[in-house]
């Protein structure tokens, strides 16, 4: 955490990817508080799949990493203006609380780096890309962990 914050401060991260197509509204939502509360959901309609959400308190010290991977991004100083606007192929959001900076950022849905590379801001939009990824990837790791069906013994 920054100097002079405390543990109870405001912060809240939320993402969403999505898109309407043939099968529905198919997208991928998470949002973690600075209370611990995390939920996710992923709606897919392909073959006939359900809504999937989950919901579980994770510790401060999820919380904490997740602030210090947030912060270390830098994407706080980036602007989404120049980014792909949101189109038929999809949109992703995401929008972060952090003490008393509330920022939200909107762009397309990206298929391939070489997008990012190809865009009007790509230093800003890699920022973007890598916070995603990693987030992603915490958030998927969290969840699997948390409802694993056969624990490890």
């Amino acid at each position: 955490m920054e100097p002079g914050t405390s543990k109870d401060e405001d912060f809240y991260v939320r993402f969403y990817v999505g898109h309407r197509g043939k099968y529905g509204h198919e997208f991928l939502e998470f949002e973690l508080r600075s209370d611990g509360r995390l939920r996710y959901a992923n709606n897919s309609n392909y073959r006939h799949d359900v809504l999937i959400r989950k919901e579980a308190y994770v510790s401060d010290s999820v919380v904490k990493e997740m602030r210090r991977i947030i912060e270390e991004s830098e994407i706080l100083q980036e602007d989404d203006s120049k980014w792909p606007a949101p189109d038929k192929v999809g949109r992703q959001e995401l929008e972060i609380r952090l003490g008393k900076v509330h920022i939200s950022f909107t762009t397309s849905k990206i298929g391939s780096f070489s997008e990012v590379m190809q865009s009007n801001d790509p230093e800003g939009l890699k920022v973007f890309y890598y916070l995603v990824q990693d987030l992603k990837c915490c958030i998927f790791s969290l969840i699997g962990l948390h409802f694993r069906l056969k624990p490890v013994d």
